[in-house]
């Protein structure tokens, strides 16, 4: 497992734009519809996403120690006025509120700087210092938020650090905001929800190459930034793609109503696993009486399932922690705020806020299953469940991150999985192979493509995309079918409500025209390996076992960890590389002996014994087993494609 540590150089705004065509006409028509259906008048966000500023930074960008542009919210300088014809009105006046960038005062004592990456992060003012809460995604990023907060609070000390929850945007710059020394040294405690560091972990590293690949898609960071390209992804702009970092908990939080007081800062914690993360809680700060709704409450209907790919997330235990939340801390909150968006503040307005919020995730779930249950697949749930007035007339319910459309096809998934029952489905060609015969069965690619032209012109975009896209599988250079199959993309995302659609539509279209636009994210960075534990290393190797080459192979491997006394037996044998703590009868082939900081090496690159014992793990043994090991690795591939084959 060879995590890269360059990633991929993002669009710049300086850079030219893609290739873009013209909205066309049917686009504004539907635009016009949006803006009679929604309350744009209604200017309240405008006012709550701008109240307290204290100051921007100027310029608003960030950029590593060569030079290279990390972070650039004034890329998006263009999102002022109304909406042009190639953005939908909605999504346009979301991310015009979602860019508002600088240093805001919650209450006072409590402090966030927002749109330096796709999170916030916040500042709680202690005795001593500040308690960081969330340290964005990057530790450049976060360094940057935190000078900015000094600039203008003063040369104050980290005393703290929280995460409140598994997800990297809320972790991966904590190394921006303090020292893995002064954790260990005790002078800085890191307080994080029980499970956090297996779910944070596991998530970025399992399947973390597949997760950043399909998330460079979701959000847009290297796609250039204008009307016609990246907007935002409507949780944010887009994400950071400097260093990601992290730094094991030193307090654990297990129960509901645990109070720790950090600095002189009262925290009381609701827990919230299983809602939008699966190592989650929310903070009460009593002496602000402010309430920090970690990612459970965001002005957008918010994933089930995110397109990047990630578990199913349990609807009904979100509505129900909500419903918690409210009767928890709703007579004793002033102003409600999360790790992204803006605050809500007014004992009133956040009751209201969080109860329409409740009651969106508990209508999903509810709903889905009445019509589950009399026989609806999950697409035709999504195309025809409506919402009821109060929620689709509420702009913190739209779906600019989640969608409707796919967070109700996430439930059922959830429920019944892939299959829907229909026979037809249970055993179907591969997406090439089935894409050949309907070319075939069509009468050609050219007939396919005429056909799709006027389904294009008619404003069927949906049903030109299916056409086009079995073209391309099964013909992928088939200039006239990328073209249009790439404009269909590009109009789809013109006419997106949500961000990350409208990304995922204009990277698709952008692959098609230039080829591949790179992943500009790495999960599973150095940091994030070097916290596997050693089951969840050796769990990630074995991911990594290329089985059909492997299936020959025999070998086995003892891992003795000084400092813990543990010692592990890694056996390769049938394609399959397991791991046990049992006595074993016979003796390894190879014995590695080392501390478990030094065990990461072994997932970190070349598994050579000369490589390994500068890491400080000492072989004894047969030291050739190591090659035949790294012999049988593959760790995947960073750029796979996915709009062709």
């Amino acid at each position: 497992m060879t995590p890269a540590s360059e990633p991929a150089e993002p669009a710049s705004a300086a850079q030219p734009a893609a290739p873009a065509k013209p909205a066309q006409p049917f686009l504004a028509r539907a635009a016009s519809e949006l803006r009679g259906r929604l309350p744009f008048s209604d200017t309240q966000d405008f006012e709550d996403a701008t109240r307290g500023l204290i100051a921007r930074r100027e310029p608003g960008t960030v950029t590593a120690e060569d030079g290279r542009v990390l972070w650039d919210n004034d890329a998006y300088a263009f999102l002022t006025g109304e909406a042009p014809d190639t953005v939908n009105p909605s999504l346009w006046r979301q991310s015009q509120l979602v860019a508002q960038q600088g240093l805001f005062e919650v209450v006072k004592g409590v402090y966030q700087v927002r749109g330096l990456d796709l999170s916030n992060v916040t500042f709680v003012e202690g005795t001593a210092g500040v308690v960081v809460i969330d340290p964005l995604l990057s530790t450049e990023t976060a360094e940057a938020a935190l000078a900015l907060y000094r600039e203008h609070r003063g040369e104050r000390p980290v005393t703290g650090v929280v995460y409140t929850h598994s997800h990297v945007d809320h972790f991966g710059g904590v190394k921006g905001v303090t020292t893995q020394e002064d954790v260990d040294a005790g002078r800085v405690p890191v307080l994080a929800p029980e499970g956090f560091t297996e779910h944070a972990v596991a998530e970025n590293v399992y399947a973390g190459t597949a997760m950043a690949r399909r998330a460079a898609y979701m959000y847009g960071a290297a796609l250039a930034r204008g009307p016609r390209g990246q907007v935002g992804a409507g949780l944010g702009q887009t994400t950071s793609t400097g260093t990601i970092s992290l730094i094991r908990p030193t307090v654990t939080v297990t129960t509901t109503g645990q109070e720790e007081t950090v600095d002189g800062v009262r925290m009381v914690f609701q827990m919230a696993a299983g809602t939008e993360a699966p190592a989650e809680m929310l903070i009460h700060l009593p002496d602000f009486a402010a309430l920090c709704l970690a990612e459970d409450a965001t002005h957008t209907l918010h994933n089930l399932l995110t397109l990047r790919g990630a578990l199913v997330r349990d609807p009904h235990v979100w509505s129900r922690c909500l419903t918690e939340t409210i009767d928890l801390f709703g007579d004793a909150t002033d102003v409600a705020f999360a790790s992204h968006h803006w605050p809500t503040w007014g004992r009133e307005r956040v009751r209201r806020f969080l109860t329409l919020q409740r009651d969106l995730y508990g209508y999903l779930h509810d709903q889905a299953l009445r019509l589950i249950n009399k026989g609806w697949t999950g697409s035709e749930i999504a195309e025809h469940l409506p919402l009821p007035p109060a929620l689709e007339k509420a702009w913190s319910t739209r779906g600019y991150y989640g969608s409707f459309s796919h967070n109700l096809k996430a439930i059922y998934q959830r429920y019944l999985g892939w299959f829907d029952g229909n026979p037809a489905h249970l055993w179907q060609h591969t997406p090439v192979e089935a894409g050949r015969r309907y070319v075939a069965f069509m009468g050609g690619a050219d007939a396919v493509v005429e056909r799709a032209r006027g389904s294009f012109e008619a404003g069927d975009l949906r049903w030109a995309a299916e056409v086009l896209n079995h073209v391309v599988l099964a013909q992928p250079d088939h200039a006239a079918a990328r073209e249009l199959l790439a404009d269909t993309y590009e109009q789809l995302g013109y006419g997106a409500e949500n961000g990350t659609w409208r990304n995922v539509y204009l990277s698709g279209a952008t692959e098609l025209r230039e080829g591949r636009l790179g992943t500009p994210t790495v999960a599973a960075s150095v940091d994030m390996v070097g916290n596997l534990t050693p089951g969840l290393l050796f769990d990630a190797l074995a991911i990594q076992i290329d089985g059909p080459n492997a299936w020959d192979e025999r070998l086995d491997i003892d891992v003795v960890l000084t400092d813990s006394a543990e010692r592990y037996r890694l056996r390769l044998a049938n394609g399959v590389l397991t791991h046990t703590t049992a006595p074993q009868r016979e003796p390894a082939d190879v014995t590695l002996t080392a501390t478990a900081r030094a065990l990461p090496a072994l997932a970190l690159g070349d598994q050579t014994p000369e490589r390994l014992a500068d890491a400080g793990i000492r072989i004894d043994g047969d030291a050739s087993v190591l090659h035949r090991l790294a012999a049988v690795l593959d760790p995947g591939d960073r750029d796979f494609p996915i709009v062709t084959p």
